[in-house]
């Protein structure tokens, strides 16, 4: 499973083909057929195992307690470092997965994540400020969507903390 994570970490839902992914498990297609039932089966695994690897880094940040003001700047500059980890695909697989894709069922897959994620960040923004509640979610998640691209093309970590850091004042 790590292998197919990795594999659509980096490369993205469609940018790696059922042969390759068989071949890189080391099972034929009519094994991984029949131990995932399609593509986007094992994509949906592959989500599980790296949700359960790295979904809890971002979220142990929202779970602390602080003003929203200190915790949300912070949680953007560790999104920052997760994304330009040196050695790991870049970005976020749940961001950047499925950008593009033609299979409506792997979309929907992120689409359902990228959702709990922004209401996990509306939830501890509404228990300080419900009225900002709403606008800060979506632009945090902006915010991370911009960073895990920036990420994905390249940039270096020095700039991708730096525009973490430039979003601070919006949470003030």
């Amino acid at each position: 499973m790590e292998t197919a994570e990795r594999l659509f970490h980096d490369r993205g839902y469609d940018g790696v083909g059922v042969a390759e992914l068989g071949s890189a498990m080391g099972i034929g297609a009519p094994s991984l057929y029949a131990a995932f039932g399609s593509k986007v089966g094992l994509f949906e695994r592959a989500l599980a195992v790296y949700e359960q690897q790295n979904g809890g880094i971002l979220a142990k940040i929202l779970q602390r307690e602080g003003p929203v003001a200190d915790l949300l700047p912070l949680f953007l500059e560790e999104a920052a470092r997760f994304f330009s980890r040196p050695g790991e695909p870049c970005g976020c697989m749940v961001l950047s997965g499925t950008w593009n894709s033609g299979d409506a069922e792997a979309v929907a897959l992120t689409a359902r994540l990228k959702e709990a994620g922004r209401e996990r960040i509306r939830d501890r923004i509404a228990r300080e400020r419900p009225q900002d509640a709403e606008r800060l979610a979506d632009f945090t998640v902006s915010v991370m969507s911009g960073l895990s691209a920036m990420a994905r093309e390249g940039v270096e970590r020095d700039r991708l903390l730096a525009a973490a850091r430039a979003a601070a004042p919006a949470y003030a």
